[in-house]
C-alpha cells in the first residue's frame, strides 16, 4: 500500500494540472513494481495558509507525502521514492523554471501494529490488480 498526500501553495491552481499530477503519481508508483496497484491512492489539496522564506506571496511549494506499508527494503523504498521524485519533477518542470517554487518530498513506512483499514476496492479489480 502506498498513500501519496500532495498539498501544494494556492497560488499554482491556475499554473499546476493538478488531476493531471495525481494520474502521474500513481502511474510512476504502479509501474515500480513496489506496490499492490489496489492499494495505491493519490490526494491533492490546496494550502490557502503559508509563509515561504521572506514571506513573497509569489513563492509556491509543492510538498508530497508518501506513507507506504512495512516489510520493504530500503532499496524497494529508495527506488519508490526516486520514481514519484523524477515523475513529479517533470510535471513541475515548469514552475522549476520561471517560479520562485519549492518541490519536496518524504516518504515514510507506517508502523503496522498502530494502522487500521478496511476495503472493498479489491473486489471490483481483476485478480491480477490485486
Amino acid at each position: 500500500m502506498a498513500h501519496i498526500q500532495i498539498d501544494y501553495s494556492a497560488n499554482l491552481g491556475d499554473r499546476l494540472d493538478v488531476p493531471g499530477l495525481c494520474q502521474a503519481l500513481l502511474k510512476a508508483a504502479a509501474e515500480t513494481g513496489v506496490f499492490p496497484v489496489a492499494g495505491l491512492r493519490v490526494r491533492a489539496a490546496p494550502v490557502q495558509h503559508y509563509a515561504i522564506a521572506d514571506g513573497d506571496p509569489g513563492h509556491g511549494f509543492l510538498d508530497i507525502n508518501v506513507r507506504m506499508g512495512a516489510g520493504r527494503s530500503f532499496a524497494e523504498k529508495e527506488q519508490a521514492t526516486q520514481a514519484i521524485f523524477e515523475a513529479a519533477e517533470t510535471l513541475c518542470a515548469g514552475l522549476l523554471e520561471d517560479t520562485p517554487f519549492l518541490l519536496s518530498l518524504e516518504t515514510r513506512e507506517i508502523d503496522p501494529d498502530l494502522s487500521r483499514k478496511t476495503s472493498s476496492i479489491r473486489d471490483y479489480l481483476p485478480e491480477e490488480l490485486h
